[in-house]
């Protein structure tokens, strides 16, 4: 059996240049359920361009991360992620 992965994803808009966190185990999936106006919180901003991804194995961890990068609340900490 293959053990599930799971990422954290940051997404920027192409509308409006902000970002959105968020933890997912399909990524495409997601991406595409953001694009395709899905998702209530991003709808207003399609489309998004993924920007960065990072790999768990557990979703314990993958939700802490997301939590730590979203307590930034800095653009120009989360833009460091990029480069």
């Amino acid at each position: 059996m293959r053990e599930k992965i799971f990422y954290i994803y940051i997404l920027k808009s192409l509308t409006n240049g902000s970002y959105y966190v968020g933890t997912t185990s399909n990524l495409e999936k997601r991406i595409n359920y953001h694009n395709q106006g899905k998702v209530r919180s991003t709808k207003p901003f399609i489309p998004w361009k993924i920007r960065y991804t990072e790999k768990f194995n557990s979703l314990k961890e993958a939700r802490q991360r997301e939590s730590q990068i979203k307590k930034w609340k800095s653009r120009k900490v989360i833009e460091r992620l990029f480069k």
